[in-house]
């Protein structure tokens, strides 16, 4: 079994201590209809956080076990920091060209060079990111969202503001739980 780690256990109580105050709120001041929308938006809101961050964890922890931080890049020593921080090498310091060897067509080689690195680690980024943008349970809880906004209105139930409310408070509670340290 998973042990959950203590922030992550510190923004549920944070989440769930706004909703409970939301659900009071709405309650006394408002009626069961706006309850119902702030709580199809807060879960809904939840339900993505969460798949969100499942499977950003899950891609990192991928990315890390399939690491190779044995090979150089261009036969050059680098320590393990550098490897860590810059995976790519982005960041190395080049030995800049003579302003007398520029010429045009020198020039456009190196912006085509450099445009090629960027398109490949794009594109490279973007395959190992897919996993993050394109889980099963964070596009189920797109669906929650837009089947719970859909389902609210078409039975004229939507008070648009209640469910802003509602989903409000997943931001709301991380930027507190930020503020809080």
């Amino acid at each position: 079994m998973m042990k959950i780690n203590s922030e992550i256990l510190n923004f549920a109580k944070i989440f769930f201590l706004i909703d409970l105050c939301l659900v009071i709120y709405s309650l006394i001041f408002q009626d069961s209809i706006w309850l119902l929308n702030t709580q199809v938006a807060f879960i809904s809101s939840l339900f993505i956080t969460i798949a969100s961050f499942l499977s950003y964890r899950r891609n990192i922890n991928g990315r890390i076990a399939n690491l190779d931080l044995s090979k150089s890049q261009k036969g050059e020593d680098r320590d393990k920091i550098d490897e860590i921080d810059d995976p790519f090498d982005l960041y190395t310091e080049y030995e800049e060209i003579p302003e007398e060897e520029l010429t045009p067509q020198k020039i456009k080689e190196i912006i085509q060079d450099e445009k090629s690195k960027v398109k490949k680690n794009s594109f490279k980024n973007t395959i190992f990111s897919a996993g993050g943008f394109l889980s099963i349970y964070r596009v189920l809880g797109y669906g929650i969202l837009v089947f719970g906004f859909f389902a609210l209105n078409n039975n004229k139930l939507l008070i648009p503001i209640a469910f802003i409310v509602g989903l409000g408070v997943v931001p709301i509670g991380t930027l507190l739980s930020k503020l809080r340290k």
